[in-house]
C-alpha cells in the first residue's frame, strides 16, 4: 500500500484492512469542564484529526463529525481491526465562573466601607446634638430614628434588596428581650448626648469591653484570658479620669451613658446566644431590622405616654426660638435618623467581610474619629489631663480588640 494520504472514505473502503474496533483517545489530557456546566455539552476544535491505521496516515473530516455526533467513543465492528484516532487538540471548556475581584479592588472597596462608616457616625452625633439641644425629648427622637428606619428597611425588603426573614412565634419571642435592651441603649445614649458634650459620651462609652467581658461570663460562661483583663485596666483607669476632668460632667449624662453600655452589650451578648442556639438563625441585617422595627413599636407609646406629642406648631416654634427654624429642625432630624440606619447597615456590611476582631479594631478607631470631630465642630474646651483621660481609655479598647486575637493555651494531659 502507498503511504499517502487518502480520503477517509477510501480508508473506510479499502479491503486491504480488516478492522475490527475503533479506539478514539485525546493526545492532551480530558478538558476539565465547570461543576455548574451541562454534562452532556462538549467543544471541540475543528482542527482535523490524525487517523493512525496499522502504521498509516489518514485524513479524518468525515470521521470528525461522525465522532462528534456519538455519545461513546468505542464503537465495534466486525469489519474493522484495528482503527486508533488521536486527537491534535481538546481546548478546555470555558468556565462560567464569575471572575473574582482582585485584591486591589477589594481593598478599594473595604476602604470605601469603613470611610462611610465613620464620616456616617460622624454626621448622625452632629445633627443628633443639634436637635437635642433645642428639641430636648429624646424618647419622641428616639421614636422617629426607629420609624423612619423602619421605613427604610421596608423598603429594602418590597425591592429585593436582601431577603425579607420568616419570623416564628418561637422565634419572635426569642427576640423581644434584644429588642427591649436595643431600644433602651438607644434611648439613653440619646439622653446623655442631650446633657453633655459628644466628646464624653463616646468616652463613656469606651468601657463597652468592660460589660462585655462581665455579661459575657455571667451568661456564656465564657472566661476571659489574662490578656483581656489586663486590657480592662486602661479604659477603666482613662474613663474615670476623664470624667473628673470633663467640663460638661453631669450625673444624668453620665449614669445614661454608663447604662447604655450595659443595655448594648446585654443586646449583643443575647444576639451571640441567639443566633448560637438557632438553626435557622437570622443573618445579621435581618436581625437588627427585625429588632428595629419591634423597637419602633415598642418604644413610640412609652414616648407619647412620657413626653406626648411634641410635634405641635408651639414646640416647633420654641426649638425654632433656640437658633433652628422647623424647616432645619425636620431636615437634621431626617438627616440624623438616616444616617443611624445608614452607618448600622454599614457596620454589619464591614462585619460578612473582616474577621470580628478586625471589626473591633474598626469600631475603636471610630470613636476616635467621632471624639475629635465633635470636639472640633463644637469648640468643646477639653483639659490636657481630660484628653489624656480619654487617649488613655481608647488605647486600652484598642488593646482589649488586640488581646481578644491571643488564644488560651490548650491543656496537654500529661502521663
Amino acid at each position: 500500500m502507498q503511504a499517502t494520504t487518502m480520503s477517509l472514505s477510501s480508508c473506510f473502503h479499502s479491503s486491504n484492512f480488516k478492522m475490527q474496533t475503533l479506539f478514539v483517545s485525546s493526545s492532551l489530557s480530558t478538558p476539565r469542564f465547570h461543576p455548574f456546566q451541562n454534562s452532556h455539552y462538549h467543544s471541540f476544535s475543528s482542527s482535523p484529526l490524525r487517523l493512525t491505521i496499522d502504521g498509516f496516515s489518514c485524513p479524518s473530516s468525515s470521521l470528525f463529525q461522525t465522532v462528534r455526533k456519538s455519545s461513546t467513543f468505542l464503537l465495534s465492528n466486525p469489519k474493522i481491526s484495528s482503527f486508533r484516532v488521536f486527537a491534535a487538540s481538546v481546548p478546555q471548556a470555558q468556565s462560567d465562573e464569575p471572575t473574582q475581584p482582585s485584591g486591589l479592588v477589594q481593598s478599594l472597596q473595604l476602604g470605601f466601607m469603613f470611610a462611610s462608616w465613620y464620616l456616617l457616625n460622624i454626621y448622625f452625633n452632629i445633627y443628633n446634638k443639634q436637635v437635642l439641644k433645642v428639641y430636648p425629648f429624646p424618647a419622641t427622637v428616639t421614636a422617629f430614628q426607629f420609624g423612619f428606619a423602619s421605613l427604610v428597611i421596608n423598603l429594602i425588603w418590597t425591592l429585593n434588596l436582601h431577603p425579607r426573614p420568616n419570623i416564628s412565634r418561637s422565634k419572635l419571642v426569642a427576640i423581644l428581650p434584644l429588642a427591649v435592651a436595643h431600644t433602651l441603649g438607644n434611648l439613653l445614649t440619646n439622653i446623655s448626648l442631650g446633657k453633655v458634650a459628644v466628646s464624653f459620651t463616646h468616652t463613656i462609652k469606651a468601657m463597652e469591653p468592660f460589660f462585655t467581658v462581665v455579661l459575657s461570663s455571667l451568661l456564656l460562661g465564657e472566661i476571659p484570658t489574662l490578656w483581656v483583663l489586663s486590657s480592662l485596666l486602661p479604659i477603666v483607669g482613662g474613663v474615670a479620669l476623664a470624667s473628673m476632668t470633663e467640663v460638661s460632667f453631669n450625673w444624668i449624662g453620665f449614669s445614661t451613658a454608663m447604662a447604655s453600655n450595659l443595655t448594648n452589650q446585654s443586646r449583643n451578648v443575647l444576639s451571640k446566644k441567639l443566633m448560637a442556639n438557632e438553626e435557622d438563625a437570622l443573618d445579621n441585617i435581618n436581625l437588627y431590622s427585625v429588632i428595629t422595627i419591634i423597637s419602633f413599636f415598642m418604644l413610640l407609646p412609652f414616648a407619647i405616654f412620657l413626653e406626648g406629642v411634641k410635634f405641635t406648631p408651639s414646640y416647633l416654634q420654641t426649638a425654632a426660638s433656640q437658633g433652628l427654624n422647623v424647616r432645619e429642625l425636620c431636615i437634621r432630624s431626617v438627616l440624623a435618623a438616616f444616617c443611624f440606619h445608614a452607618y448600622q447597615q454599614v457596620s454589619y456590611g464591614i462585619l460578612e467581610k473582616v474577621s470580628p476582631v478586625t471589626h473591633s479594631v474598626g469600631n475603636c478607631v471610630k470613636r476616635v474619629v467621632v471624639i475629635v470631630s465633635s470636639v472640633i465642630f463644637f469648640q468643646t474646651p477639653v483639659s490636657p489631663i481630660n484628653a489624656l483621660g480619654t487617649a488613655i481609655a481608647l488605647v486600652g479598647v484598642f488593646l482589649y480588640s488586640r488581646a481578644k486575637r491571643i488564644k488560651p493555651m490548650p491543656k496537654t494531659n500529661t502521663a
